[in-house]
């Protein structure tokens, strides 16, 4: 044996050992040595197969080969254990059947030239079986339905794996706006996909990051609380440092010539892993307190406390009621009721929180019903209560909603305080507030509309002093 088959033969053993040099004998002119974040890339899926961590979550960037690296790392996995069941997930039937077929060819390709070394020279033994290679499901020679390939849209009844990938779910910037799709997505995961992952099965999510609720971010969220041990790699295209991730793939020229023709928001999100709707977001921050107004002898300086309420339009929608101490024209928010429970339980809830929080007017769109819930809240009052204190006034709102909550939210963030614990204390109402988005169909507007009320509010008061 002559030293160049020796030497190809130590390549062969270490790519069978290590993922990296798997890519790297496959596919040199991609998986270069220099290529830092690819070695580091492939280590990390390595790691993860072979550590007792149970959730890999990998954001990279568009055209980095997160596909391609998962694709490869799929061919390697069969290579080491010809018992894995592996079930993958994208955006659509198009998206899943390329990338089933990526798998698919590269365990099946044919030797046509001696000096170029492919999959069987690796891993020989290894083959798709015969008369069972569908492009969605297939076989491999001595095992059964050791591939699947979904979407959304797909099936995958029937199926157990042992290794799922998640590959890229959102499709554009208008679905990584859309709560709703957002919503589907985990939905198909937590109700299909998961029902199909064996005991002791692994989870490799892999995404441009979009938005904080997109799959990556809710599965972070989800799979923390239940104590799961997570790997989370997240690579920008533009480092902290300044240098860019990979010059060769995405210089910094070619970097700043994507932001100016698609925007910030989405550059971000694409490009740097910050979702959509932080850059997105209407309220950018809001002002918190630790104490309320006080003289010298601790009294409260507040004019009055008021209360904004909007009523539940629809039966998904939330009652919204604010209370809040007016001070020098800033509002001082004191308590929250946010609830989607049905009109028979918030007419007592509103009348308690007015009652206990010595509310002295209550300011409630009549929209929908909204007059006959005051009526009823009034008459709680005083019937339950003995209290004549608040004064319940109810009116009809016919302005466009989007556009009051634009149009006063810059005042919002300038002039409502809120306590320094209000996440804790109000955390549905709290989410409502920070996720709003300025553009793209929010899922909910009910806790930004009572807020703008409250603006409004405050704001007419002022405009009738200068007239």
């Amino acid at each position: 044996m002559d030293k160049k088959q020796i030497a190809l033969g130590a390549k062969i053993e270490l790519a069978r050992r290590e993922f990296f040099y798997f890519c790297n004998l496959i596919a040199p002119d991609f998986y270069k040595k220099n290529r830092k974040y690819l070695v580091e890339l492939c280590a990390d899926f390595q790691n993860f197969y072979e550590s007792d961590d149970e959730v890999l979550i990998l954001n990279l960037p568009p055209r980095h080969g997160k596909s391609r690296t998962a694709s490869n790392f799929v061919e390697w996995v069969f290579g080491k254990n010809q018992k894995e069941k592996v079930m993958t997930g994208s955006y659509n039937e198009t998206l899943s059947t390329t990338f089933s077929k990526a798998v698919r060819n590269g365990i099946s390709e044919e030797k046509a030239d001696k000096d170029k070394i492919v999959y069987s020279d690796i891993f020989p033994g290894v083959s798709i079986k015969q008369g069972d290679g569908a492009m969605n499901l297939w076989s491999l020679e001595g095992g059964y339905n050791n591939y699947l390939a979904t979407s959304p849209t797909g099936t995958a009844t029937g199926f157990g794996c042992s290794l799922m990938i998640i590959d890229d779910l959102i499709k554009n910037s208008e679905e990584a706006y859309n709560e709703n799709v957002l919503e589907k997505h985990w939905d198909w995961f937590t109700n299909t996909m998961l029902s199909r992952l064996e005991e002791g099965g692994k989870i490799i999510i892999i995404m441009t990051r979009w938005a904080t609720g997109d799959l990556a971010g809710k599965a972070l969220k989800h799979f923390l609380e239940e104590g799961k041990k997570i790997k989370h790699v997240s690579m920008k295209a533009l480092q902290d440092n300044k240098n860019m991730l990979c010059d060769e793939i995405l210089s910094l020229k070619s970097y700043n010539s994507k932001i100016r023709a698609m925007g910030e928001d989405i550059a971000s999100a694409n490009y740097q892993q910050i979702p959509i709707d932080v850059k997105g977001k209407l309220y950018s921050s809001f002002k918190t307190y630790t104490d309320i107004p006080r003289d010298d002898k601790g009294n409260s300086l507040f004019t009055r406390i008021k209360a904004y309420i909007d009523t539940a339009d629809e039966g998904s929608d939330y009652l919204c009621c604010i209370v809040y101490g007016e001070y020098q024209k800033e509002a001082y928010v004191l308590d929250v009721y946010y609830t989607k429970d049905p009109m028979e339980i918030t007419e007592s809830g509103t009348a308690k929180i007015l009652y206990e929080n010595k509310v002295n007017l209550a300011d409630i769109e009549s929209n929908n019903g909204g007059r006959g819930f005051a009526r009823s809240v009034e008459r709680i009052l005083r019937d339950k209560y003995s209290s004549n204190r608040t004064k319940i006034k109810w009116f009809h709102q016919s302005k466009n909603k989007v556009a009051r909550i634009i149009s006063n939210s810059t005042w919002v963030m300038d002039h409502i305080y809120y306590p320094v614990n209000w996440k804790d204390r109000w955390p549905d109402y709290y989410k409502a507030m920070t996720t709003y988005q300025r553009e793209g169909k929010n899922k909910h507007d009910d806790a930004p509309d009572a807020t703008t009320g409250i603006a409004e509010n405050i704001n007419k008061k002022r405009m009738e002093v200068f007239k």
